[in-house]
């Protein structure tokens, strides 16, 4: 059986790490010297209720051997919270060399994830990134410590009427308080 107390501990990682998403305001985008892409374009930063769009161009000879790319988001929120992943439906070029997808990102967003994956002329696929995410962070963003960006007003986004304490604070305290049950669970065993 699993101590309780160990599970808190972990419960307070994940909750530090679930609203974390990287080092805040910085975007990453694709290294175009070590991948298949010849550029890409993303509006930068993010802002919730505008339209965001991204483009990226492969390079000329995955174009010519027939290789293809389907475009992934995924939209996380300044409460740590991310919207499962969505395959975009993608504004292709004549020539196949470039992509184009556009998405409305919700109130208090964070950041928009991205991915691209290839399927190679033999059939198979690769991810850019593998098992990761590239990023653009929002024009408001809680990085799980701080708050960010040219829309930030003190501890909150400038377009956010209530007054609620951030979500660093709520997910600080629901972890310290489950640490705590497990603590006193784990102690009634012994």
């Amino acid at each position: 059986m699993v101590n309780r107390a160990w599970l808190g501990l972990l419960l307070i990682v994940l909750l530090s790490t679930a609203s974390a998403g990287g080092t805040g305001g910085s975007d990453v985008g694709p290294d175009l010297d070590a991948t298949p892409f010849a550029a890409h374009d993303a509006t930068s930063p993010s802002v919730s209720g505008s339209a965001w769009s991204l483009t990226l161009v492969l390079d000329d000879d995955v174009v010519a051997n027939g290789s293809t790319l389907a475009l992934t988001t995924q939209i996380c929120t300044n409460d740590g919270v991310c919207d499962p992943p969505v395959t975009q439906a993608a504004t292709v070029s004549e020539d196949g060399s470039t992509y184009t997808i556009s998405l409305t990102p919700q109130d208090d967003h964070t950041y928009v994830n991205w991915r691209a994956r290839i399927t190679w002329e033999d059939g198979s696929t690769e991810d850019f990134p593998d098992a990761d995410w590239y990023k653009v962070w929002s024009s408001c963003w809680f990085d799980g410590t701080a708050w960010g960006g040219p829309d930030v007003d003190g501890d909150g986004c400038a377009e956010d009427e209530e007054d609620s304490p951030g979500p660093g604070v709520v997910l600080t305290v629901g972890a310290l308080m489950g640490a705590a049950v497990a603590v006193r669970m784990g102690s009634r065993r012994t």
